[in-house]
């Protein structure tokens, strides 16, 4: 049998996602995803220009081949558009090659590991009162980790910080469309200071041990916006409220940088989101500098990429943490989750719950249960997408937000 249709699917249900379909010579479908936040149409155009031609005639079986030549044959390597567009790809492959076995896709993976998987959900609010109220809901509903982002004093609108209502349901979105809900024409602009930053969290984290406890998982993202020293002292200063990680607290470009939190810090870091290779992890990896990979299969070229990934950060005794926001389509979802299940040194998973118009367009098995998710049994990744009711949701241009300091200059974020 061989790959006899590849088609690209751009459709925005509550926000922009790119599927690809391929579908072999006897009619079976597979699935990948390739959204990228704020850079959709980019893989688009990299899996509709330049890689459907070459994929047809291949034989769907040979999953590594067809990764090996993706990536090695191009010349120009790595990167997020080429890694999400190789990413869409491997899933798809790997979806089909399960679904053939009729077996769902942990199975192919080595079989379960573990019962369920652990994961954290996010709260936030513009003030500690917000914060509780959200994470009172979420520890209700079973969650036993949660990611806590809150307001600055003196400061706007802050990323991570959704504006929903106390104890809401998380619907932060950061790529921002026009007030009226048509396409952006820029990024917004938020403003940062990470003097009052570090005056205020520590005090955050220090309220929360007082009303939850010591027992509730603890997370919090510094989103690359602090210096090294800046990032060793706030881990330091943080010590006695035993984050479960602290993530992406400088940005990860330079991998050297994170000795200088290690040399001054035991709270574990977690980094890699915006990391698309294992190249961008070696150092980190084989120094032991961070505690927890944050990379997500659809921006670091698959089920196949992915694996080896984290089968290499185990040699460390490094766990994951896979990236799982809703800019993460329900396919890539499913696919971070397979692998939770099946490797050994599963972490924990980030999870955002999508829409209810997202999860009317993409078809789903993988449930929630008390703090904990599962792919679910059907063969395959367990994800469809309907193509008539994506139809209906156009594409809409939204930006990622633009972050400067106070005096006006770019910054991190």
């Amino acid at each position: 049998m061989t790959i006899e249709n590849v088609t690209v699917n751009v459709t925005s249900p509550g926000r922009n996602f790119v599927t690809l379909k391929i579908v072999t010579s006897d009619g079976i479908v597979g699935w990948g995803d390739a959204t990228l936040n704020g850079r959709e149409l980019s893989v688009a155009s990299y899996l509709d220009d330049h890689l459907a031609s070459i994929l047809i005639g291949r034989d769907e079986d040979r999953i590594e081949d067809t990764w090996q030549y993706l990536y090695r044959s191009p010349y120009w390597r790595r990167g997020p558009v080429t890694m999400a567009a190789i990413a869409a790809v491997d899933m798809a492959l790997w979806d089909i090659k399960a679904k053939k076995a009729g077996v769902p896709l942990y199975q192919l993976l080595g079989g379960a590991s573990r019962d369920g998987i652990r994961a954290y959900c996010h709260a936030s609010g513009g003030d500690y009162a917000a914060l509780k109220d959200a994470i009172t809901g979420y520890v209700e509903s079973g969650f036993t980790a949660v990611r806590v982002q809150t307001g600055v004093p003196g400061l706007g609108q802050i990323y991570g910080v959704a504006t929903n209502k106390p104890g809401a349901k998380y619907d932060y979105e950061p790529a921002k469309r026009a007030a009226d809900g048509t396409a952006a024409t820029a990024p917004t602009e938020e403003v940062w200071d990470t003097n009052a930053y570090l005056a205020h969290m520590p005090g955050v984290f220090e309220s929360i041990r007082a009303d939850f406890g010591t027992d509730l998982r603890i997370l919090h993202d510094g989103h690359h916006r602090m210096s090294p020293i800046e990032a060793a002292r706030f881990a330091k200063d943080v010590e006695p409220y035993r984050l479960f990680w602290l993530e992406d607290c400088t940005p990860g470009e330079d991998q050297t940088a994170l000795r200088l939190v290690r040399q001054h810090s035991t709270t574990p870091l977690a980094i890699g989101e915006v990391f698309n290779t294992v190249f961008d992890y070696q150092t980190l990896i084989t120094e032991r500098l961070i505690d927890y990979v944050r990379s997500a299969v659809t921006h670091t070229g698959g089920i196949t990429a992915m694996k080896k990934l984290l089968d290499f950060a185990a040699i460390y005794g490094i766990k994951s943490g896979i990236h799982g926001p809703t800019d993460i389509s329900p396919v890539g979802m499913a696919a971070a989750l397979h692998l939770d299940l099946a490797i050994h040194n599963f972490g924990i998973q980030e999870y955002m719950p999508h829409s209810e118009t997202t999860l009317d367009v993409f078809q789903t098995s993988f449930t929630f249960e008390r703090g904990f998710l599962h792919p679910g049994d059907t063969p395959g990744l367990g994800v469809e997408l309907d193509e008539e009711a994506a139809s209906a949701f156009e594409y809409t241009k939204a930006y990622l937000p633009a972050n400067r300091l106070t005096d006006g200059t770019v910054h991190d974020w």
